[in-house]
């Protein structure tokens, strides 16, 4: 195995201190809310007091002014333990990082603070029934009447949508203008004619809440738009590379706790008289899904070293996200077949990877979308 070299003995010694709070505050907890279908508020408290949220974020808003090394630290080891319900990651390296660089200085003391406390949990309000991949496709609108803006529309698949105190809602200023009329909103919990709808049962990622949100002629204050009015598409697409690292970054760390889950059993289970791992099949398959998680860990942290240096492109993040969820579908498949009947058990951690790992291929723009991304990229025109 290639030594990472992007850490730092400080960035380790944060890996130990997260990697306990996992196993003592998340993973005993994660099979309750899974039941449940949402992790305990009181989780996001003990995260905010041990300076597990917005870590990015800097000290004068509550954060710790650390790299962003720290947040993918976070992220692995939470793909290590499968501990998919945590939204920990969206609220802090999303969330956050809008508010603080778009946001206003009323608008960043009023929730930053809150946020790296986890006394208020943010989310982002952008797909909707009609509305995938394709944002300009967005019929939530948010009009100006005098001193506030009314919204009107439906939000759906909304990652911490349930607990959410404060939603960056994407809705059009001015319709006719297509994405180009595309703003930002800060809709706060208890807003009037703002509400949650169910939570949503989902294939995988049970203990994570994803709802659906509704917007009946909400007055939202004009001082709530974030950036300027019509540049919403702008400010989203800028912040796309940053959030489609993270999909890559979790994809990876998972695809390697698949292969070590499988070489714990395979060591053990025996078939016709022998382990699982005796077979050269099995020895072979497990140096296939390794060497080519190998290449995709190298590939992640080069370039999480250039986004540290403000050089990493959208086509090279889409060519992340795209290559390694798909391959931590493909590892975790392969690794389901190793483990037989027992793999498609609901108490072996690879049969809850296998659920909760389809969805990276869809969100965060499908897997078609980033190979558009890159075609273009490459000089190749969209037909028209």
């Amino acid at each position: 195995m290639i030594e990472r070299t992007i850490f730092t003995e400080d960035h380790n010694l944060f890996r130990d201190s997260f990697r306990k709070f996992l196993e003592n505050e998340v993973v005993p907890f994660h099979d309750q809310w899974e039941d449940q279908g949402y992790v305990d508020r009181e989780v996001w408290l003990k995260a905010g007091a041990n300076g597990f949220l917005c870590t990015s974020m800097p000290e004068e808003y509550g954060g710790s002014g650390a790299d962003k090394l720290y947040s993918m630290i976070m992220m692995e080891e939470c793909g290590r333990v499968n501990a998919t319900g945590l939204g920990f990651g969206l609220h802090s390296e999303i969330i956050a990082p809008y508010i603080l660089r778009y946001g206003s200085a009323e608008q960043k003391s009023r929730y930053l603070p809150k946020m790296a406390s986890g006394e208020m949990i943010g989310a982002i309000a952008m797909t909707e029934p009609g509305a995938g991949s394709d944002l300009q496709g967005v019929k939530t609108t948010a009009l100006r009447d005098g001193d506030h803006y009314v919204i009107n529309g439906s939000k759906t698949f909304i990652t911490n949508g349930f607990h959410a105190d404060v939603v960056i809602t994407v809705a059009k200023t001015n319709p006719s203008a297509g994405a180009k009329g595309t703003s930002l909103l800060m809709v706060e919990r208890g807003m009037p004619g703002f509400e949650k709808g169910k939570r949503l049962k989902k294939v995988g990622l049970k203990a994570q809440d994803t709802s659906e949100l509704f917007f009946d002629n909400v007055r939202v204050p004009a001082s709530h738009l974030l950036g300027e009015e019509n540049q919403g598409f702008i400010y989203l697409m800028q912040e796309l590379p940053w959030e489609r690292m993270q999909i890559a970054i979790s994809g990876v760390a998972n695809a390697q706790a698949a292969i070590n889950w499988t070489l714990d059993y395979v060591r053990e289970r025996k078939v016709f008289g022998t382990t699982v791992s005796a077979y050269q099949n099995t020895r072979f398959k497990l140096a296939e899904m390794q060497t080519e998680v190998q290449i995709a860990q190298v590939f992640v942290d080069k370039c999480m070293e250039l986004l540290l240096v403000g050089k990493l492109d959208t086509a090279t993040a889409s060519m992340a996200k795209y290559w390694v969820s798909d391959l931590q579908c493909k590892v975790i498949d392969e690794c389901v077949q190793l483990h037989g009947g027992y793999g498609y058990m609901w108490e072996y951690p690879i049969a809850r990877a296998y659920c909760d790992a389809r969805v990276q291929r869809i969100y965060g723009g499908t897997n078609e979308i980033m190979k558009e991304v890159i075609t273009r990229s490459m000089g190749l025109a969209v037909p028209k």
